[in-house]
């Protein structure tokens, strides 16, 4: 973090670094400027929305999963909005309408059911099909939208019992904080099942799950994958990233409440792993904290906990070169992504504060949650 006084911040509080999110965008900016490519954030992961004029200076607009997710692209970016579902709720189709320019249906029936809607509608909307290629490189079930029994998508069986009349483009996410590799591998079987309908179509959309701004991401095969597809189809090609847009670029500050001893040393922050970073049980996997290091690598070992009454609402272990302190700040990394997004409140813990650390270094509180953020939830 750059220069930040901790004492300063209130915790727990997400802090995203507006110079390390310009640094993705610039990178995602160039693979379109080289590629014809549009590029659009995944919302799921970031739903920032006061940062979206900026990053709508480099992306070609949003993607949602729902009707919120769509409208805030909508409204606080004002490019394209895209949206999957599912399964689309009839009662919320004709706002969609209003706002999307990009539809894409789970399978044919879905498509059939609204078709005529769409057609009705008084705008140019672009639809298309998720099809499921039957082939990911995914090991954990729960992320991998191609395992056995999935209902992401439409298989090639299915799709070519009820034809694609109407139908502009096709998507696919088959990946997960993947590199361009398993990419390539993917595109091979799309093209072996579905590339005999993609020389009628207008787009094909990659879906998400591409790490493109992680450091050992292999950006020419993706060029190549682009390419490929473009020049071999004559298709608009469309990438959806979520945590590639805020990878690394966002911070959790916490503070330590309390320590103590059960068998090992424990500490207790005013971060829950349950309520403010849920990812870290769902995944699950061990965020890093600055200055600290694995289990006895250094001196002082303690179980990081959260506050809450869930037993289960431990961050992970974690060494330190002094013990730890009642009032300490503890930053972990790596927060902006699926985080804000997944947060809850949980036995009444409030949310973290929202923060920009600006390009010349100022902090600027943009969000900041109380007792009746908890209490309007509820009734």
């Amino acid at each position: 973090m750059r220069n930040i006084d901790l004492t300063k911040l209130p915790t727990p509080c997400y802090v995203v670094d507006e110079t390390l999110l310009k640094q993705n965008l610039e990178i995602l900016k160039s693979v379109m400027e080289r590629t014809g490519c549009k590029i659009l954030l995944a919302q799921k992961a970031f739903s920032m929305y006061s940062l979206y004029p900026m990053i709508g200076e480099y992306l070609s607009g949003t993607t949602a999963s729902s009707l919120f997710e769509a409208k805030l692209g909508y409204e606080e970016m004002g490019k394209e909005t895209h949206i999957y579902n599912p399964a689309y709720r009839e009662d919320d189709f004709e706002e969609i309408l209003q706002i999307c320019d990009h539809i894409v249906f789970n399978n044919v029936k879905q498509w059939k059911l609204f078709r005529d809607k769409v057609k009705q509608s008084n705008r140019e909307i672009q639809c298309g099909i998720r099809i499921n290629p039957e082939y990911a490189e995914i090991e954990t079930n729960m992320y991998n939208p191609c395992f056995e029994g999935s209902r992401l998508g439409t298989t090639l069986a299915d799709f070519e019992e009820g034809g694609f009349e109407g139908i502009d483009g096709l998507h696919f996410h088959t990946m997960c904080e993947q590199n361009a590799d398993v990419l390539w591998r993917t595109l091979q079987v799309v093209e072996e099942k579905f590339g005999k309908y993609l020389h009628q179509l207008k787009w094909i959309n990659f879906g998400g799950g591409h790490h493109i701004t992680r450091k050992d991401y292999d950006i020419e095969l993706l060029i190549t994958c682009i390419m490929h597809m473009k020049n071999k189809y004559q298709v608009q090609v469309y990438l959806e990233p979520g945590e590639a847009i805020a990878l690394n670029t966002g911070y959790l500050v916490s503070t330590v409440l309390d320590t103590l001893e059960n068998g090992r040393s424990l500490a207790i922050l005013d971060t829950s792993a349950a309520c403010h970073m849920p990812d870290v049980l769902e995944m699950p996997y061990r965020p890093n904290i600055i200055h600290s290091g694995q289990p006895d690598e250094k001196r002082y070992t303690y179980r990081l906990g959260g506050p809450t009454c869930l037993a289960g609402d431990v961050i992970g272990d974690y060494s330190f070169d002094d013990p730890l302190k009642r009032g300490e700040k503890l930053v972990f990394c790596d927060m902006a992504i699926y985080s804000m997004v997944k947060n809850n409140t949980f036995n009444g813990i409030n949310l973290p504060a929202i923060l920009i650390q600006r390009e010349n270094g100022e902090i600027e509180i943009v969000k900041q949650f109380n007792y009746e953020d908890f209490k309007g939830r509820l009734s």
